[in-house]
């Protein structure tokens, strides 16, 4: 839980409906929330009421610049009109048919026609269902059993990729360290099959593979390291898993369950300039709806196809969520992805204006990451640099925790663990204002 924290002489927000809601739910949902994360709130999890462009209200009134932005789903912002107007077009004609519809066809043309790796798409509900999806036909497609994951990143809460998330590092061997659950209740022979590495160290990736390459069905990474800490890939260091498992007969998928279509049209694979065999896609491509997918070359994704593996699921490409993620992709890709520029705009703004206030105060404050989704922490000086999961625990989380608290009881809403989105309905204006309360809770913190 984050701390509650008191702040000088500023009254704190008022958070009483969100208390009572609280009560009354958690004799109807455990815990009273409906995702564990949302538990990490100050100073508990919090009901919110409205949305509307790049601003957010909870029940009880109080207004945020909301940089959460559903944990990443609202690249357009609150309500985004062409989105909405398209789903409730849809719902006029129907909700779901368990069969196919032209907008479905619509939607999965216009993905493929912005990511690099997209020869065919199959549309899912959550990111963690895309994930499972491909790390199916990756084995089905190979032979194999073996999936290769990095320590720190996040590919959805499934019992069988779900591990050495957030692990105790301390005394772990850097090649092929114990493998740790992220939950109770999880098998441990579920991650039988799975391998595990610390990021952005390619020499240790090429070992396991001269041992263990004709083992190995897929690699599987985030891009850039969104989930713990924003950490960009080393030089090299995708290009170098490119290679490893072309030279293998390996699949390397790419997690753009965060990256897609936000670093750039086609993702962080157009972005960064690598093309994965396959990429697994949500949050942004819906605009906000509930939808996920899961992209890739022809002869990989032809096993779905060719019903040799099994892909399914009651509410996919259901037409409704079709709609919204054409409406979304339509957006973000007119006149030349303006909107999408837009967002990277604001989103350099902040970090440039967090870059520089670091430089005025005594607080080891670091801003990391690419527009429009990046990182603040507070790294003690001195550190080593932050290239991995393990390298980010030296950060400093108390501070960290007080900074947070601190932004939200002004009206800045960033997610917990540091994690900043930007939306295309952010402005300069709140740009100026987000700047300005960080000078005021990085002074109280000093005081």
């Amino acid at each position: 839980m984050i701390p509650t924290v008191e702040w000088g002489n500023l009254s704190p927000m008022k958070y009483d409906q969100s208390q009572q809601l609280l009560e009354r739910s958690k004799k109807v949902i455990p815990g009273g929330i409906s995702s564990n994360v949302r538990a990490l709130w100050n100073p508990h999890p919090l009901f919110y009421d409205h949305g509307q462009g790049s601003h957010v209200w909870d029940v009880d009134g109080n207004e945020y610049i909301d940089y959460v932005l559903g944990r990443g789903p609202l690249l357009l912002g609150h309500t985004p009109a062409p989105v909405i107007e398209a789903m409730k077009a849809q719902l006029d004609r129907g909700m779901h048919y368990a069969g196919q519809t032209a907008i479905e066809v619509d939607a999965a043309e216009k993905f493929c026609e912005l990511v690099p790796c997209a020869d065919l798409v199959r549309f899912s509900s959550t990111g963690s269902e895309a994930v499972h999806a491909a790390l199916r036909v990756a084995r089905a497609h190979t032979g194999r059993n073996k999936i290769l994951r990095f320590e720190g990143h996040y590919h959805g809460w499934f019992d069988n990729i779900a591990w050495n998330f957030a692990p105790k590092v301390d005394g772990e061997p850097r090649y092929l360290p114990k493998k740790q659950p992220t939950t109770q209740g999880q098998p441990e022979e579920d991650g039988a099959n799975i391998l595990v590495l610390p990021w952005n160290d390619l020499e240790l990736v090429k070992k396991l593979f001269d041992e263990h390459g004709s083992e190995i069905a897929g690699v599987i990474t985030e891009p850039v390291m969104c989930n713990n800490g924003s950490i960009l890939p080393l030089p090299g260091f995708l290009e170098g898993l490119r290679d490893l498992c072309t030279h293998h007969g390996s699949v390397l998928i790419f997690d753009e369950v965060i990256t897609g279509f936000r670093l750039s049209l086609g993702g962080a694979q157009e972005k960064l300039g690598v093309t994965p065999d396959l990429a697994t896609f949500a949050k942004a491509m819906g605009g906000g709806t509930i939808v996920s997918a899961v992209a890739g070359k022809a002869d990989i994704m032809d096993r779905f196809g060719s019903l040799t593996a099994n892909h399914s699921g009651t509410y996919n490409a259901n037409p409704v969520a079709a709609a919204g993620v054409k409406a979304a992709l339509d957006f973000i890709a007119d006149n030349g992805g303006a909107e999408l520029r837009k967002a990277h705009e604001t989103a350099k703004i902040l970090m440039e204006g967090l870059s520089a206030i670091a430089t005025t105060t005594s607080l080891p404050l670091t801003v990391r990451g690419l527009p429009p989704v990046f990182h603040v922490s507070f790294v003690p000086e001195g550190g080593d640099p932050i290239v991995d999961y393990r390298s980010l625990q030296q950060t400093d989380k108390e501070i960290g925790a007080k900074f947070w608290a601190g932004l939200q009881e002004r009206g800045v809403r960033t997610v917990p663990e540091g994690l900043w989105f930007v939306s295309t309905a952010h402005t300069e204006e709140d740009a100026d204002k987000t700047l300005s309360v960080v000078r005021e809770v990085l002074r109280e913190i000093e005081a």
